[in-house]
């Protein structure tokens, strides 16, 4: 059955990567957590897969070189139509751009950047491609911005990707979901001193699953750790955990209705 293809509203989280020191233990690692396969990527990126639910992509996997010895962490992608526009943008407004822009094969083209507080983030001006259902077990459901304070971080956002900010549930404190055209696409979280001296700012992505308490099981079974332990909000069942090499995440069953 041919699967429908979108492009996603510029903005919109479209994608999720994560770089790493050993990409087949971290293969293993989500293989066993989320039932993921694998299929080569781009070999412009290359040492890259592609992660795999129900035949569709759901995020890239890459092996830093050997004598990279960077922090691993998860990194969300920003829809773009023009990915060289949105480059100008981000420096315009205070931002740093590292990395291209630059094509990415079939796949599109891309640039990884920084906002005006280091969070990194990437830019993906995507061909149109099928997608894993959103909500899926193992799928992205959501992404967040955590950082000290958010109040001057989010004009950068605004005015880079056209966002409505507005407060989100009143028991999440500091926290404001961004908007398109009047859809909740992200959020920025404001955590003060709850974020690690020993790292700034960062983008957390979200994992949906059927049951937070049995995959946080897993996750110390397969040799991650649990950073918050499950708990329960009006957005949903959710709990943050590390893999192996130490990239923080969310898993997520979320609130019916």
């Amino acid at each position: 059955m041919t699967q429908a293809a979108t492009r996603r509203t510029p903005g919109t989280p479209c994608w999720t990567s994560l770089m790493v020191h050993s990409l087949a233990a971290t293969q293993d690692f989500y293989h066993s957590l989320f039932g993921w396969e694998f299929t080569p990527g781009p070999q412009q990126l290359g040492a890259y897969v592609r992660a795999v639910q129900g035949g569709r992509p759901v995020a890239g996997l890459s092996e830093l070189p050997p004598d990279r010895h960077l922090p691993v962490a998860w990194m969300t992608y920003l829809a773009s139509d023009d990915a060289d526009e949105t480059a100008e943008m981000i420096r315009a407004c205070g931002g740093t751009v590292a990395v291209g822009p630059l094509d990415a094969g079939e796949a599109g083209r891309m640039l990884i950047a920084a906002d005006p507080e280091g969070a990194v983030f990437g830019v993906w001006q995507e061909c149109t491609y099928a997608a894993a259902e959103p909500g899926a077990p193992g799928t992205p459901v959501w992404h967040e911005l955590l950082t000290r304070d958010g109040t001057g971080v989010l004009k950068f956002y605004k005015m880079v990707f056209g966002y409505q900010a507005e407060p989100a549930a009143p028991e999440e404190a500091g926290c404001r979901t961004l908007r398109l055209d009047g859809r909740p696409v992200c959020a920025v979280q404001s955590v003060g001193d709850a974020l690690p001296r020993d790292r700034g700012p960062y983008w957390m992505t979200h994992f949906a699953v059927d049951d937070v308490d049995e995959t946080v099981r897993r996750v110390t079974a397969l040799g991650g750790q649990v950073v918050r332990p499950p708990s329960r909000g009006a957005s949903g069942h959710r709990a943050t955990v590390r893999d192996p090499e130490g990239a923080s995440f969310t898993v997520v069953r979320r609130a019916e209705g």
